[in-house]
């Protein structure tokens, strides 16, 4: 079995190229199971076949036939499941066929400042409901988890998400500004690896204990952390070679300055507040694992970014009521 993949390079091409579902199914397949061994979900048996003559749906209309998605078929006489290529991943359960979720994961990974849901909803001809779906799930196949901790000369900084006081309604301002600084809005912390990663999560607090362990946990010892003069980092100069730039006099103090996760803030904030508008506290993780995926992989193509997004949609589920908040996560 040929295990070489395609991949186009522009959203002209990708559109062309995955508009047949068969070409869909088979990039999914060698996804899957790059080894060219196709497995059966349900009892693990490795004989399975092509389910042939599938007859095309006609739509409401009558007009227009639309090809069905591939279906495979597992040859155990005690099993004999029918399944597809989207078992397993992030397309899992979805009526939606491939065609369409290749130009949405396209468009969420390479979109500079993100793409909003009408956005997906008018090109794709789905609901808004489940464009924002989508895009959610799609992130979720953009988080980027790895054990290896980031070395040499790293930045480490926060920034605040939320609304602007000078933009809200008087009795909201008075409801929810109530101090100065993080009050009201989320905090995110970030570390930059410089020539390297970008690492951002939503942290709690601003408090020492919450700071530094994030440091700990992804900075290998004897690296340079470089941060503002907060007093949140002090004693990191225990494990780290730990310097300061004071903000108040200066921004840069020859290799000390935080101007590399600066220009990250900005681009995650005119993502925010340019694309999404409104983003709930406890959902801004899916949109930091986008933009830092975004910002890791800046140097690649388009065709590049869309691959490794796919690459990474096996063994991840997302259901509609963990989203919502209805169901509990584990």
């Amino acid at each position: 079995m040929n295990t070489t993949l395609q991949v186009p390079e522009s959203l002209l091409e990708a559109v062309r190229y995955y508009s047949d579902l068969n070409v869909c199914h088979e990039y999914m397949v060698k996804i899957k199971w790059p080894d060219g061994k196709i497995t059966c979900p349900q009892c693990g048996a490795d004989k399975i076949g092509l389910v042939k003559g599938r007859p095309a749906s006609v739509e409401s209309n009558g007009k227009k036939k639309r090809a069905r998605q591939p279906m495979l078929q597992c040859k155990n006489v005690e099993c004999r499941k029918q399944f597809s290529s989207k078992v397993g991943t992030i397309f899992e359960d979805s009526p939606l066929g491939l065609d369409k979720w290749f130009v949405a994961v396209w468009c969420v990974a390479n979109d500079k400042n993100g793409i909003s849901s009408y956005e997906v909803h008018r090109a794709l001809g789905v609901t808004q409901k489940t464009a924002w779906f989508m895009t959610h799930r799609v992130r979720l196949a953009m988080q980027t988890q790895s054990f290896r901790k980031i070395r040499g000369e790293i930045e480490s900084d926060e920034s605040f998400i939320g609304g602007q006081a000078r933009y809200m309604h008087k009795r909201k301002r008075e409801q929810r500004i109530t101090a100065t600084g993080p009050v009201g809005k989320a905090i995110v912390h970030g570390l930059l690896e410089r020539g390297g990663e970008i690492r951002a999560s939503v942290v709690p607090d601003l408090k020492r204990k919450t700071l530094q362990d994030k440091v700990r946990q992804n900075v290998e010892l004897g690296s340079s952390v470089y941060t503002d003069t907060s007093n949140s980092y002090a004693g990191l100069g225990s494990d780290y070679v730990h310097e300061m730039v004071n903000h108040l006099e200066a921004y840069v103090r020859g290799r000390v300055h935080t101007n590399g996760l600066e220009n990250f803030w900005s681009l995650l904030k005119r993502c925010l507040k340019g694309t999404y508008v409104a983003v709930s506290p406890w959902q801004l993780f899916r949109y930091l694992d986008e933009e830092t995926f975004r910002y890791n992989k800046r140097k690649g193509n388009d065709g590049d970014r869309f691959h490794q997004v796919m690459r990474s949609v096996v063994g991840k589920r997302l259901q509609y009521a963990e989203l919502t908040g209805r169901l509990a996560t584990t």
